[in-house]
Formats: C-alpha cells, structure tokens, sequence
C-alpha cells in the first residue's frame, strides 16, 4: 500500500524551534518526528511513501538519503504550497493502479493501529476515511459531526461553537476513484475543498491510540513528555 507523508508545512507556531529545521524533523525522545512514521510504516507493511517538500527541503532530502528502511521513498519538492489535497491530486499517477491509499500529516504523532483503521474502511465501504481524535481545544480544530454508524453528516472548521469535540486528526485513506469526482487545482485543500462536499459518503473512525498534533510549543512540550513514557512501556 502506498502512502502519501504530507510535510511541506512551515511550523511557523513552533519557531525558534523550527528556524532551522521543518516541522516534522523536531526531536522527540531523541528522534525527528517524521522517523516514527516510518516506523508505523515498517509495523503495518506501507510499501511505497511519497513526501512533499517544501521549506528547508534539503534538510529532510538528508533525512531521507541517512534512513535505513525497506521502505521506498519518493520526494515531491513544491516551489509553491499545492495544499494539502492539491499535492495528493497532482500525484495521483504515482498512486496508479492502486484500489486505495493512505495520506497522513507528518506534523502529528501517533501509534494509531493503522490495520484497524483499514478494517473499519473496508467495512464501511466508502470513498474515504478520517481519522477522528478527541480536541483538548475544538475551536481551534477542524470538528466533524457523526451519526450512528460513524457516517460524516458535517464539518465544522474552526468555528465558534462547535457540536462536539472530536476533530480531524489528518489521517485518511481513500478510494483511488477519488481522483473521478475531483481535478486538480491549486491550492487545493482537504479541510476546505474536499471533506465538505463528501458529507455523507465518507466515515470517521475514533482513534483509540495516542495521538497528538505537536504544531504549537505547548503541545510539543507535552509529546515529549508523553512520548517518553510510551517508548519505555514498549506501546510504540
């Protein structure tokens, strides 16, 4: 299966930190961020992962070229930020003749149990599905509404009031037909361009695993913190 690793992203929120190095290559007990995706890649048999560049992109071209993994890696480098869906559309003929495939943000943390998370897919049968987490702060967080059978009936992104509390984690896997309802255009975004419009044909499944967005200072404090604790209980 094949992966898409989205880490263009500027970590603005976490400078001094990331001055000199992207987001998703900030430490966490000991190892960049990005490394642990890899990691959950090699666990679950992700064959094949494409990563977009685009701030300080030699820094992880580095990474890539050090890493020991089984894994093969293709890099997109963007002059201009596509968004989020926008790099996954423009490279849709690197996906080919795959039935489905995974698209992950590499500025969150998480051992999520990606063979569940493609059992509940199959299972629903839909276009695509989300991965949904619990938010600490929903007004700053893309929340999504289910009903009974975990069917998507709204998204609220980042609105005042929102209807509840479990949000967006950034984690999706979708049917290659996908690419027969969309085009590519840029910037072309998930949360804004894609999502809405498939309300009702796509699920979201509750994440039981850790997980955690590290995209501000006290949130990457505390992903270090609680990193460390799962690394020593082996839960990784």
């Amino acid at each position: 299966m094949k992966a898409f690793l989205l880490a263009a992203g500027l970590g603005t929120r976490l400078r001094p930190l990331t001055n000199e190095i992207p987001k998703c290559l900030v430490p966490i007990a000991g190892k960049p961020l990005i490394y642990y995706w890899f990691q959950l890649f090699e666990k679950y048999e992700i064959s094949e992962v494409l990563i977009n560049l685009h701030y300080l992109p030699d820094k992880l071209r580095s990474f890539v070229e050090e890493l020991k993994t089984s894994i093969k890696v293709e890099l997109f480098y963007e002059k201009e930020l596509l968004g989020s869906a926008g790099t996954v559309f423009y490279n849709k003929g690197w996906v080919g003749s795959d039935e489905r495939f995974l698209v992950v943000y590499a500025d969150n943390l998480t051992n999520i149990d990606i063979s569940k998370f493609l059992r509940f897919h199959h299972k629903k049968k839909g276009l695509m599905t989300i991965g949904l987490f619990e938010a600490e702060n929903p007004r700053e967080c893309g929340i999504v509404d289910i009903d009974s059978s975990s069917r998507i009936c709204g998204f609220y992104e980042k609105v005042e009031n929102p209807p509840g509390n479990l949000a967006n984690a950034g984690i999706y896997v979708a049917e290659s037909k996908i690419f027969d309802i969309f085009e590519f255009r840029k910037p072309l975004d998930f949360g804004f361009d894609i999502l809405p419009k498939l309300t009702g044909q796509i699920y979201g499944y509750k994440i039981q695993e850790y997980f955690i967005d590290i995209g501000t200072p006290e949130n990457y404090k505390k992903a270090c913190a609680e990193w460390e604790k799962i690394l020593n209980k082996g839960e990784s």
